[in-house]
């Protein structure tokens, strides 16, 4: 087989994606099990992504095991492979996907699932898990959109639900147990022994009735596995190992800088946010621990930049002192501190201040609607005050730029809803006026079209037609037609295969090949989506689009993707939907009494909250939820 040779190289952007080679890169020739840690984008995407980089290292530092990345080619590359027969090779060692033991997808966006289909295509992998072979790899998939596995059910052997750090390392060990033993029962003599680990889905083993209407009836299992597969939690993450020396590219990724987690989940409950309930409970890493990271970071890779990563950083407990003294230790070795997500507060700023986090030209923010009763809503659980006075100590620090990120389409949205973000802004503008006696404040209002995900309190709520969306948008443009606005908006018919996508069930693997078969390609990009093509694949596949996005849910309707949980009591969600619906908070379980959600009781964790430990131990041990 012909592999990539430099005339092919000269004739594609960014050829450093493909040649491998880089520092640090772990090239082992010898290793019982070989795994494939397939990206489904392009490399500088991939690149960026912390959990391959976590994954990675945690498998090249086990004996006889060794993992190696591929990412999706784009299209120029595509083209060449493809018209020289050329087949998806990993970045180390060059294998074929074919011949691995395993290929492992990281579910990470529903746009990005026909280059699934595509580099199994690409990489000699039958595309249908019915259709593998012994020999052939077993296909995994994992990361946050495997709470809902089920449009792609028919394309993977099996599922990692959860934390991967330990589970990932039990299923490649089983592997080499089951090599060893002469590979008892063949292919499926190894599923079987997979689904026996916890946190491990094999679709196979379960199967769908749907109702007349279309309508899941249940899932039940066909085999001896659970009814429901809970994910695996890390619950120590101090005491599990972190790279310190991960892989420096040739050429820029999209975040070039050391990426070092600082903690994991979120407990504010915002009833639109998936990674907030999926990724629960909170667990921190120490003080102590994340300096000696940041040293060790520093002196491996040379980045002269260090992001205190999370779902919201400026939640973590011992953030002052942490920031105190990390800025304090990188200052003299000229490496900057930066925080990528801010409450909005003056605390934040003044935190953004010391680590200089955002350069004086601008400062980034997120209301998310633009009215407090869709705050509340939300459960956003801040006010337009807040964000005043966050932005009044933003501007008395010398800020001039501020930008906003707001969601359109969200439940129960009146059209005064939307235009409260135009007048949000002009109070932006005028509190800078205020605070300088200068105009010149220039306002970037972002506007993303909510898309209802599972596992949050909006699963239940049908998502606005895209002609809605379009007047929603050309609503709030005319109204942000104001002098230093630049207002920028989502198209609506992505967001809507999104919600069809993140809310579908096994039927649409049918679709999902459809629109791979008729051209689909990086769906998340906008030069390469095509609206009219997966029109056409879900109407050959007999399905319909706003049967799964536009449609609201039944309360009592059994959703296709509950046999696979993270833990959060769908009575909870249940809660949450009807609060929202008359615009009722909830707290923060960390700061207040527990509200109920069940993960830490079901799952057998705890919150580790360094800032309030008393209070996670009370919260752990109280009343679970009805599941």
């Amino acid at each position: 087989m012909e592999d990539l040779t430099l005339d092919i190289l000269n004739n594609v952007e960014h050829p450093a994606r493909y040649t491998g080679g880089e520092y640090a890169g772990a090239i082992k020739k010898r290793a019982a099990v070989r795994m494939a840690l397939a990206f489904p984008d392009v490399y500088e995407v991939g690149m960026s992504y912390l959990g391959f980089k976590i994954l990675y290292h945690l498998v090249n530092r086990e004996e006889n095991l060794a993992a190696e990345r591929v990412y999706a080619p784009w299209v120029d590359m595509e083209k060449h492979m493809r018209a020289r027969g050329i087949p998806l090779r990993t970045l180390e060692t060059k294998q074929v996907l074919k011949d691995c033991d395993f290929v492992g997808f990281t579910l990470q966006y529903e746009l990005s699932y026909t280059n699934i289909l595509n580099m199994l295509d690409l990489g000699r992998v039958p595309l249908y898990a019915k259709d593998r072979k012994e020999g052939d790899p077993f296909v995994i998939v994992g990361g946050p959109c495997v709470f809902n596995p089920e449009p792609l059910a028919d394309f993977f052997d099996f599922a990692i639900i959860g934390d991967g750090e330990e589970v990932l390392i039990e299923v490649l060990r089983a592997y080499e147990g089951w090599k060893e033993a002469g590979s008892p029962g063949g292919r499926e003599g190894f599923l079987l022994r997979a689904s026996r680990i916890q946190g491990i889905y094999v679709p196979k083993y379960y199967d769908v009735r749907y109702f007349e209407d279309g309508t899941v009836a249940d899932v039940r299992p066909s085999r001896d596995v659970p009814k429901t597969i809970y994910k695996r939690v890390v619950t120590d993450l101090d005491g599990v190992d972190y790279p310190t020396n991960p892989v420096v590219p040739f050429n820029t990724i999209v975040h070039d800088r050391i990426m070092l987690e600082i903690f994991r989940g979120c407990s504010r409950g915002c009833r639109f946010c998936h990674a907030g309930m999926v990724y629960r409970p909170v667990r921190e890493r120490s003080k102590e621990k994340l300096l000696a990271l940041g040293k060790e970071l520093v002196k491996n890779t040379g980045y002269n930049e260090i992001s205190l990563f999370s779902l919201s950083s400026a939640d973590y407990s011992q953030l002052p002192d942490l920031v105190h003294t990390m800025v304090g230790e990188m200052h003299r070795k000229r490496v900057s501190v930066s925080l990528p997500s801010l409450r909005i507060d003056s605390f934040c700023v003044a935190i953004a201040k010391e680590v200089n986090a955002v350069r004086k030209s601008g400062l980034t923010l997120a209301p998310e609607a633009g009215s407090q009763r869709m705050r509340d809503i939300i459960n956003k659980g801040v006010t337009e005050e807040d964000l005043l006075n966050a932005v009044t100590a933003a501007f008395e620090n010398g800020w001039k730029s501020v930008k906003l990120y707001f969601m359109i389409g969200l439940p129960f949205e009146t059209d005064e809803d939307v235009l409260a973000i135009a007048q949000l802004v002009r109070n932006v503008q005028y509190r800078y006026y205020e605070v300088t006696g200068h105009k010149g404040c220039q306002v970037t209002a972002s506007a993303s079209v909510f898309v209802p995900k599972p596992y949050t309190a909006f699963q239940w709520f049908g998502q606005d037609s895209v002609a809605e969306m379009k007047r929603k948008q050309f609503l709030l443009k005319d109204a942000l037609k104001m002098k230093n606005v630049d207002f920028q908006y989502h198209d609506a018919h992505t967001s809507v295969v999104e919600a069809v996508i993140a809310r579908g069930d096994r039927r649409l693997g049918q679709a999902i090949y459809n629109a791979w078969k008729d051209g689909a390609r990086f769906d998340g990009w906008s030069d390469q989506f095509s609206f009219a093509r997966w029109e056409k694949a879900m109407a050959d596949a007999g399905l319909n689009m706003d049967f799964y996005a536009g449609r609201q849910r039944g309360e009592e309707e059994v959703f296709p993707w509950e046999h696979v949980s993270p833990g959060v009591a769908r009575a909870y969600l249940a809660s949450e939907w009807q609060k929202a619906q008359k615009g009722e908070l909830t707290g923060d379980c960390r700061r207040s009494d527990c509200k109920g959600c069940g993960v830490c009781q079901k799952l057998g964790v705890k919150i580790v909250d360094y800032g309030l430990k008393e209070r996670g131990e009370s919260v752990s041990e109280s009343k679970d939820a009805d599941n």
